[in-house]
């Protein structure tokens, strides 16, 4: 407890409102001020715990679709595929996509029609943990504010006691 002090008075000394007019998250900061809990927590925790197949496999596809090996090696093979199919080897009788390659635009139209929409799912995933993320630090950030608006008027008290000691020693020096 602070001090004895309810939520509702840290809510109208420290934010100038209400009770009823906070926020949740001021809410949930002043009521960790005043039961003196930690409002700070590690949101960096893996989510594999928590996460169904679905949505691990999408976040792989999109940490693999997004990489240098990725479009390094889809490259070659795309160059591959080419170089087989082309004139070049027309003599050996291995092409089966002859130019202009359709096998292979719909090959390609049909992963990027498979793998657009896993990325979104991955990239959705993502910017829902950033708002969870925003959302923690903001209440982390309130929480240090209220905290050192609360140590500024401990010391302003401190400094006023500590002039009024000091006076009432001068008084008495001086009186003697």
């Amino acid at each position: 407890m602070t001090n004895g002090i309810s939520v509702d008075e840290l809510a109208v000394q420290l934010l100038g409102k209400t009770a009823d007019s906070l926020s949740r998250a001021e809410r949930r900061v002043l009521e960790s001020i005043h039961h003196r809990e930690i409002t700070s927590r590690n949101l960096d925790v893996p989510h594999g715990e928590d996460s169904t197949f679905g949505q691990r496999l999408a976040d792989h596809v999109a940490a693999v679709g997004g990489s240098w090996g990725f479009i390094i090696g889809f490259a070659v093979v795309l160059f591959g595929w080419m170089l087989i199919n082309s004139r070049l080897f027309e003599s050996l009788d291995i092409g089966f996509d002859p130019y202009p390659f359709i096998f292979l635009n719909l090959m390609l139209s049909m992963l990027a029609a498979i793998q657009a929409p896993i990325i979104m799912m991955s990239q959705n995933r993502q910017g829902q943990k950033d708002r969870q993320a925003a959302a923690h630090d903001y209440e982390v950030n309130l929480r240090a504010e209220l905290e050192i608006i609360r140590l500024h008027e401990k010391i302003n008290l401190l400094q006023r006691d500590v002039a009024r000691l000091v006076n009432a020693g001068t008084a008495e020096v001086s009186g003697k």
